[in-house]
């Protein structure tokens, strides 16, 4: 049986009570809700606010209960195990809930009817948009691979057709775009056709960048140097989003005996791979919002719409461990055919990576990570800057940098 330490830390697949409040069902039942919907979880009653184990009185009676109100109050009624731990003489009771796969799972009571999702250690209700996507969900489909109203035929795809045959130096199959997702069998784009489409008809689908004077958006006299806002195929947003960061960086470079050593103030491996992410996985149910570029001073912001899949926090996880979830499967599956990004997943590893593997990278300019349930935030920081204007300006070096060109001179 798992141990209690185990389940304790796993914020977002754990949560605990005091006693089986019957009166107020609601204070644990949302929890089972928001377990059903997101990933599951497990449940601990007997357990104080501070860790404190107290057990629960009359464990089989209060397991009953549990049972009943569980297949009252919850529907459709999920998948659970109850089980009783003792420890120190008390006895605890653990309801494990399965991730469901007929969501959404609601609780129902008074004449009110709500659905909760699990965000973080906190189970917080359901909005409209979270509702739409648990629909889907419950019918074992995805955003990009529904149909839209648009007709294959009334669009072009050249930027898919070049990319491919860049890729592969091959032409573009016969048939793929039906086999890959791209319209279905009545000759209807699906939503991933529509945002790969050269003229993308989803006009939220778009990228805003901007390069912000100073540290913030309201960095001086201009707040902001250049902005630019693309639309169309997810592929052009790509390739300009890229363009926009090449334009806006520069680079340090130091000539030696038998070549130029170079030190970039981003890694185009990292942000490319953060751009890829932020469209692929983006949240395109979230029709007012666009993916964000923003270019400061001392770091790179890469937003996009939506949350972990799973409703996690990532900063709340090991980076390097995070198992592949796909909001999005056929764009996903896309990208990797035209060699954007890979089916395994390793997306975070790569931008860690990128960085680390920098002649000019420092401990304590790692990238970050941050989501919520709306958004998700990757920041990169600024290799070359130091805060010192003067000597950014003049190209100041690292220390790293510079022990590594002693050696190359040695």
């Amino acid at each position: 049986m798992t141990k209690l330490e185990e389940l304790i830390g796993e914020t977002t697949t754990y949560d605990k009570k005091r006693e089986v409040e019957t009166k107020r069902p609601k204070s644990w039942c949302k929890t089972i809700s928001a377990f059903a919907n997101t990933t599951g979880g497990t449940l601990i009653f007997g357990v104080a606010d501070d860790d404190t184990i107290i057990g629960v009185r009359d464990a089989k009676a209060d397991a009953e209960k549990i049972s009943e109100i569980i297949k009252a109050h919850i529907s459709p009624i999920p998948n659970f195990e109850l089980h009783f731990y003792q420890r120190d003489s008390k006895t605890l009771i653990t309801l494990n809930v399965d991730k469901g796969e007929e969501t959404p799972y609601y609780y129902h009571a008074d004449g009110t009817t709500e659905a909760y999702i699990r965000v973080g250690n906190e189970s917080i209700p359901a909005v409209a948009m979270d509702l739409k996507r648990l629909v889907l969900r419950g019918r074992n489909s995805s955003f990009d691979s529904l149909p839209s109203s648009y007709k294959s035929s009334d669009y072009s795809f050249t930027k898919v057709r070049e990319r491919y045959k860049i890729w592969t130096n091959k032409s573009f199959p016969e048939g793929a775009y039906l086999s890959w997702g791209i319209e279905d069998d009545d000759g209807n784009l699906t939503n991933a056709g529509a945002l790969l489409a050269d003229e993308s008809p989803i006009r939220y689908s778009r990228v805003f960048c901007t390069r912000w004077n100073g540290l913030t958006k309201s960095g001086g006299l201009v707040d902001a140097l250049d902005h630019q806002e693309y639309s169309g195929s997810v592929i052009s947003l790509l390739s300009n989003a890229e363009a926009f960061i090449k334009v806006h960086t520069k680079t340090v470079w130091k000539k030696t005996d038998n070549s130029r050593l170079e030190f970039p103030e981003y890694v185009h491996r990292s942000y490319f791979e953060a751009l890829v992410n932020a469209l692929v996985h983006r949240d395109y149910l979230d029709y007012g919002s666009e993916v964000h570029v923003d270019i400061f001073d001392d770091r790179l912001e890469i937003y996009s719409p939506g949350g972990m899949f799973d409703g996690t926090k990532i900063q709340e996880r090991n980076i390097r461990r995070i198992p592949s979830r796909r909001r999005n499967p056929v764009l996903a599956d896309i990208f990797d055919r035209l060699g954007y990004m890979e089916r395994s997943g390793s997306g975070f590893g790569k931008i860690l990576d990128g960085y680390e593997n920098a002649v000019n990278f420092q401990e304590q300019k790692e990238p970050e990570f941050y989501s919520d349930s709306t958004m998700f935030l990757v920041t990169l920081p600024n290799l070359n800057y130091s805060g010192n204007k003067s000597a950014d300006t003049l190209c100041a070096l690292t220390n790293r940098q510079r022990e590594i060109l002693e050696k190359m001179e040695v």
